[in-house]
């Protein structure tokens, strides 16, 4: 079934615990991501006389049977969780299972989360449940649909057990796969140990995997830092043009590969404010909307704290090095930002001003409490002279107006012409995105055992940036009634 090789599983044991998932009573496949498996090159033929039925395969996806050339870890790492630092966090309830190499040749990790208690489960009880499972599901999918680097899900499987948390739930067993689970959190562990031969041998290994590049660079490791700082500027900036919320940008949910990483407090806007915050424990707004920038670049700081010994032999040197860094992120996410919002609202080329512009659009955006995804589709359809879309979506239609002559003077000043502007403009604003109360729904049904809401919001999500009427009620805003103002982490 896979094909692994295991590169991981060779690095020093003090990287990881070597640990096997914990059988469960009764697994059933919820939902295989086929398309996603043929990339993998997981053989799944149906002409096959080995393709395992349903019930293996199930059983395999939930940790019962480990398949042959599997070995499974728990990967140790540290971290600061909303700024508090953890010397020792870990896979608390999440193996790796091994890697393989997919279609492209890129090397990818199979991981199984809610697979049984680890050496860093920390008296937990190494579960999940179904509820964030669906949910991580349906966000990794949408996000890799919009084409924002992320995890994805390979599948989903009940447990056939309940998991206790505020309550009783179901329990359920979530197949991630990632370029890897390397975090800066990671690179914290041997740095809190003073274990300098295990940054640099970490940091090898990085390097090997995810930026062979660099092997050439006169320093390697300066390299490094730059190159993950540039990913996740990147990132974030992708991230905040769907309105995205993380809401839990720890150091250790923050990966070394640029993949967004770890959706559970997680959530996209519906109305536009820069302070939305989601997250049930997010008391003081660390990982608002807004703050997702200045919170990328504190966290490449404590990834720069790792790596100062093998940057430099001298401190001081090694210092004005990351701090150098520090100083392109901040320019690369500017460059970035404008980069994606230019081409939300329609811009091919650059003029002073257009920062102003864009940000007087969420000025009034904010003060109207205007849809975030709606407003710049129906600014798609304005590109075509229609303006009703755009302007039906302020309470105030008059503020908007006024907006909108002040962009039309700017697409005066574009040298290409009308011809496609909207058409362009729709392949980066995006008619569907996993709207909070849907998939509210989806999971709320699912614990009654219907899982069509959940399908029909996946099925919807494929396409985000087309318009297909047979999901037009996934292209409007929720009913105050039906908004979703809280989300919650899975443990």
């Amino acid at each position: 079934m896979f094909h692994f090789d295991n590169s991981y599983a060779r690095l020093p044991d003090r990287f990881y615990a070597s640990v096997y998932p914990e059988p469960v009573d009764g697994p059933k496949l919820i939902k295989f991501n086929e398309a996603l498996a043929e990339e993998l090159g997981i053989e799944l033929d149906p002409s096959d006389p080995d393709r395992p039925d349903p019930d293996r395969l199930a059983a395999t996806l939930a940790g019962n049977v480990v398949p042959q050339g599997a070995m499974p870890l728990a990967m140790a790492y540290a971290g600061h969780q909303f700024g508090n630092f953890v010397p020792q966090l870990g896979d608390g309830r999440a193996i790796l299972l091994g890697e393989v190499v997919d279609a492209s040749g890129v090397r990818r990790d199979i991981q199984l989360k809610g697979a049984g208690p680890t050496p860093f489960s920390r008296r937990g009880d190494g579960r999940a449940a179904l509820g964030p499972v669906l949910r991580e599901y349906i966000v990794s999918e949408a996000m890799f649909a919009l084409g924002i680097p992320a995890t994805r899900a390979l599948a989903a499987v009940a447990t056939g057990e309940q998991v206790f948390r505020e309550t009783v739930e179901q329990g359920a067993v979530f197949v991630r796969v990632a370029a890897s689970h390397v975090r800066v959190g990671t690179f914290q562990f041997f740095a809190a140990r003073g274990d300098t031969d295990g940054i640099r041998a970490l940091a090898d290994y990085v390097i090997d995997r995810h930026y062979p590049e660099l092997k050439a660079a006169e320093n390697c490791y300066a390299a490094l830092l730059k190159a993950v700082a540039f990913r996740q500027a990147e990132l974030i900036a992708r991230w905040l043009g769907v309105g995205f919320v993380h809401g839990v940008m720890n150091t250790d949910n923050m990966t070394i590969s640029g993949e967004t990483i770890d959706f559970g407090p997680c959530a996209f806007l519906d109305e536009y404010h820069q302070m939305k915050v989601f997250s049930s424990i997010d008391h003081g707004g660390r990982y608002a909307y807004r703050n997702q920038p200045g919170i990328g670049q504190w966290n490449i700081a404590r990834l720069a704290e790792c790596l100062l010994p093998v940057i430099d032999e001298d401190q001081d040197k090694a210092v004005d090095v990351a701090n150098a860094v520090l100083k392109e992120f901040g320019e690369r996410f500017q460059a970035e930002w404008i980069k994606v919002f230019r081409a939300k609202i329609g811009l091919v080329t650059k003029a002073d001003g257009d920062g102003e512009l864009i940000q007087s659009l969420l000025s009034v955006m904010q003060d109207e409490e205007a849809d975030f995804t709606l407003v710049f589709r129906g600014l798609s359809d304005t590109a075509q002279g229609r303006d009703e879309p755009f302007l039906k979506q302020f309470g105030d239609p008059a503020k908007a107006a006024e907006w909108l002559s002040s962009w039309r003077e700017r697409l005066a000043l574009e040298t290409e012409a009308d011809l496609g502007r909207a058409d362009a403009m729709r392949a980066v604003n995006p008619a569907i995105i996993p709207r909070n109360h849907r998939i509210q729904e989806a999971i709320s049904a699912a614990n009654y055992g219907d899982f069509s809401f959940f399908e029909r919001l996946l099925a919807a999500l494929e396409k985000p940036y087309e318009e297909r009427p047979e999901f037009a009620d996934y292209m409007t805003p929720p009913t105050m009634d039906e908004r979703v103002t809280r989300t919650f982490c899975g443990t």
